[in-house]
């Protein structure tokens, strides 16, 4: 119990001490014009309020990411608290930030266009690759994963399949409306749904009696099957952490934000929200179930049963009901801004104006056909693709921050720290697990940090390019 207390204290702190030395670092332009106001179309470019656009980023973000991810991450016990606390401080909130106050300094670019800035045209082809296989499978996982919720909350009384119909076709009309119609208007409403139900929870651990205590921290491995924390932890929770997904996200807010001094309020605090949302169902998850009893409940039914199981315990059916609500929230939210940023990120690259309609709906489309194809690969697969997809595209958003602070001559080990760890741990997931290139544990470690090495040189000779061309470009200027 002491273990997530403290955990949850030092993340608000993070919020007005660390935060506030990353917002310094970047520096604030009061006098800028953010993309919103530069760039208003009607449709993306739409200025909205302070605190509207938070609720929208939190929710953008969270998706199941912080409650599925988490409660996953519980098998391997206290640890989990660990990776969510220092990763959300100095990874996860670190990247959000960097990847949303980047894009508003771009016009609101999206991750492959930053990646063509500032790394070259191979990586942006390659991060275009990667959001975009990002961006579909996050749709498609949480389509799924909220309609399974729902088929569970209904008792199986409605098909899963008219279910399904039903959230694409919400997917659809948020997708093609303007942003400030649909998302802008019920974000705020689901959002509300979504913290009563997650307070809901947090409280009820402690005043419930319905559990044993919150386990204590340990960096004893505990997980049934024995998988080891280094990687697979680190890919397990992905949203409550550092996520990829969050990249393709903060530049569809960026295009909203109205001053960018409202920056860290929606980008490093929404994570920093996002971060105790997943210590609470982490909590929740190592406190009502004992790892083979958890393992063998997520073996069963998904990491839905959990939620499920875990909200009607503390809360009752009714309250228990609420929770549930607030967890489906969470996935219907991501994913209509997934394909939502996906139409804008093919939009983009195809130099593809979204003004009309049916421009929206020729990239729009063919993306959903894809989707609902995915819908029929087995959950734990998809995830597994997802996990990967994810925090590679983390990886690759973090150089990016890496690059730019290094070539406005800031402190750029802000952003390369965690920058190096998260690729180390991606290389090392896709050497050894079994969808990647099967080697052995003590193989992938040598393998990644190579790897890593590589990748690091190759980033620091491109810096030096990069310098070089910027000085000659300042020198043309001044002529």
């Amino acid at each position: 119990m002491v273990t997530f207390f403290i955990g949850i204290v030092l993340l608000i702190v993070a919020y007005f001490t660390y935060g506030k030395f990353i917002e310094k670092t970047f520096g604030v332009d009061h006098s800028r014009k953010t993309p919103a106001l530069a760039n208003q179309d009607g449709v993306d470019f739409v200025p909205m309020k302070k605190q509207k656009n938070a609720m929208i980023q939190l929710l953008n973000i969270a998706g199941t990411g912080p409650i599925y991810g988490p409660i996953m991450g519980a098998l391997f016990g206290p640890a989990a608290f660990i990776w969510i606390v220092l990763g959300s401080i100095f990874a996860g909130a670190v990247h959000d930030y960097l990847t949303g106050m980047i894009s508003i300094r771009n016009k609101g670019a999206h991750i492959p266009e930053l990646a063509g800035k500032f790394l070259g045209k191979i990586p942006r082809h390659l991060v275009n690759a990667f959001a975009l296989l990002l961006l579909l499978l996050v749709g498609t996982v949480f389509a799924t994963t909220s309609g399974s919720l729902l088929h569970i909350l209904l008792d199986g009384h409605v098909a899963l399949l008219i279910i399904l119909g039903g959230i694409f076709l919400y997917f659809a009309l948020s997708t093609m409306l303007p942003i400030d119609k649909i998302i802008g208007s019920i974000y705020p409403f689901l959002g509300a749904i979504l913290l009563i139900g997650t307070v809901g929870i947090g409280i009820a651990m402690f005043t419930s009696g319905k559990g044993p205590a919150i386990p204590e921290l340990t960096l004893e491995n505990m997980h049934p099957e024995n998988l080891p924390i280094f990687p697979m932890l680190f890919l397990t929770i992905t949203c409550g952490a550092l996520s990829g997904f969050h990249a393709t996200q903060s530049p569809l807010i960026s295009r909203t934000v109205q001053k960018e001094s409202q920056g860290r309020y929606i980008f490093y605090g929404m994570m920093v929200a996002e971060g105790i949302i997943a210590m609470i169902w982490a909590a929740a998850s190592m406190s009502l179930f004992h790892g083979q009893e958890l393992n063998a409940l997520i073996n069963a039914g998904t990491a839905s049963a959990v939620v499920n199981e875990a909200s009607t315990t503390l809360l009752g059916a009714i309250g228990g009901t609420i929770a549930v609500l607030g967890v489906i929230v969470l996935p219907i939210t991501s994913g209509d801004t997934a394909f939502r940023a996906a139409r804008s990120v093919v939009a983009d690259y195809m130099k593809l104006s979204q003004k009309k309609v049916v421009n929206r709906l020729v990239i729009a489309m063919p993306l959903f056909a894809l989707s609902i194809i995915l819908t029929q690969i087995d959950f734990n697969i998809l995830w597994r693709y997802f996990s990967w997809a994810n925090q590679s595209t983390a990886a690759l958003a973090l150089w990016i921050a890496t690059m730019y602070l290094l070539l406005k001559g800031k402190n750029y080990w802000i952003s390369l720290v965690p920058a190096l760890f998260i690729t180390d741990m991606v290389f090392v997931y896709i050497l050894n697990a079994p969808i990647g290139f099967n080697l052995s544990l003590q193989m992938s470690h040598i393998g990644g940090i190579i790897l890593t090495m590589i990748f690091t040189v190759w980033f620091f000779k491109k810096a030096n390019h990069n310098k070089s061309d910027r000085i000659k470009a300042d020198l043309q200027n001044a002529a």
